[in-house]
């Protein structure tokens, strides 16, 4: 089963999103499942996980009413403010009676405080997560993002952790440290996960191929194996550098010469295990 871990949707008639903005004037607008719909067809998708494109519950209730209204919609990653636990318990045990809800996303990348998931407000909330048995996915924008996994294993020890977008590569500058370093000690932990997903946002945006993001595909494989790997197209975001077909053509070009077994994991089975779709 081909399964896209890591897609989204927002409606600005529903609410006021803090990103996209007008500088994003290709997405700056209604993106919706049923433009998506088409696309997954074409490549063959079976099931998708849409990821918070907010942090606020308006987002995550559109997002579990659109997986109710699409069967190819398996899992929703929403939010709860983890900076609240108390608050965070509450809306957790409503979310987590709906089969759709598995984990929870903050746009961390949008705080001030670039150590703000390791407060220790926000690590007990992330304590109250675990009890629940749901995920998180850690964006991870910035080296001070990637490097707070060890802490968040060691004072959540019980916590699932995907990285998204294998935190953001430099691909176009061709770097590979310190990224691979921090990738290497992240996936020491063997309850932290990543996506291979958003890689063509990372490349030169007009001339990116399988072979620009593949040794960084490649690495992530030597750190994490692949059944702790999963492809996102990161869509509609995906649509600034590519397009979706591109990117899950390009992406499959990067794992050739793998055993079916890796790709099986990465391009569904991963998934299916961390998100318990």
């Amino acid at each position: 089963m081909k399964i896209d871990s890591h897609q989204h949707f927002w409606n600005f008639d529903w609410l006021n999103y803090s990103w996209p903005t007008k500088n994003e004037e290709a997405i700056f607008r209604n993106i919706e499942a049923n433009e998506l719909e088409p696309l997954l067809k074409k490549a063959g998708i079976d099931k998708t996980v849409i990821v918070q494109a907010d942090d606020s519950y308006a987002d995550t209730v559109y997002m579990l009413e659109t997986a109710s209204k699409k069967e190819w919609v398996a899992g929703v990653v929403g939010w709860v403010p983890l900076d609240k636990p108390g608050e965070a318990n509450a809306k957790l045990e409503e979310f987590s009676k709906n089969p759709y809800f598995k984990g929870v996303r903050h746009l961390i990348h949008m705080y001030d405080d670039p150590d703000w998931i390791v407060k220790d407000v926000v690590i007990e909330g992330l304590q109250v997560l675990a009890s629940y048995d749901l995920t998180f996915d850690l964006v991870a924008i910035f080296p001070n993002h990637i490097n707070h996994v060890s802490t968040l294993v060691e004072r959540v020890p019980n916590l699932k952790i995907v990285v998204d977008h294998l935190a953001k590569p430099p691909i176009k500058d061709k770097i590979f440290d310190p990224w691979a370093e921090r990738m290497r000690i992240a996936a020491s932990y063997t309850n932290v996960y990543a996506k291979i997903s958003g890689l063509n946002t990372t490349a030169d945006p007009e001339n990116w191929t399988a072979a620009d993001f593949q040794p960084y595909i490649e690495e992530a494989i030597r750190c994490f194996g692949a059944d702790r790997l999963m492809f996102g197209s990161d869509w509609p975001v995906a649509n600034l550098a590519g397009d979706y077909l591109k990117v899950w053509t390009e992406t499959n070009k990067a794992l050739e010469g793998r055993s079916t077994e890796e790709i099986n994991a990465i391009l569904g089975e991963t998934a299916i295990k961390f998100y318990k779709l």
